[in-house]
């Protein structure tokens, strides 16, 4: 009963959970980058090259002989996951240095001074006092 114990206590930390969710989000957000890479810029990109698609792209290395497919290297398939790898890095290298520019902001800015303590105003109106 022990493990089970120790194991909700480590499960419910909050590093793990928040990791869990990161996970979660960078899920889904490989697939709006994979969708955005395959949908929206490969097209223009394959017609400007000449009405390429690029996960057509293979070199056979085999013939097809009778039911026995073609064996092919499928490098446009490799070029499509290396197009999704630099815009995902792309993107998620401007949103990390857009957040380090705002946490750059707010060390940047002049934090107030806190307010005095007891001890202090009472020190400081004994000062004021002895000086008169």
């Amino acid at each position: 009963m022990k493990l089970v114990d120790e194991f909700k206590a480590f499960a419910m930390k909050g590093n793990v959970v928040d990791m869990a969710v990161g996970i979660i989000i960078g899920a889904a957000f490989g697939k709006i980058i994979a969708s955005l890479v395959s949908d929206v810029i490969m097209p223009p990109l394959g017609l400007l090259i000449g009405g390429v698609n690029f996960t057509d792209l293979k070199f056979i290395m085999k013939a097809a002989v009778g039911e026995n497919p073609a064996v092919t290297l499928n490098y446009g398939s490799f070029l499509q996951v290396v197009f999704d790898f630099l815009i995902v890095a792309f993107v998620v290298f401007m949103m990390i240095k857009g957040m380090n520019s705002l946490k750059k902001k707010q060390e940047a800015a002049p934090a107030t001074p806190p307010a005095p303590t007891k001890e202090e105003t009472l020190l400081t109106e004994i000062r004021d006092l002895l000086k008169k």
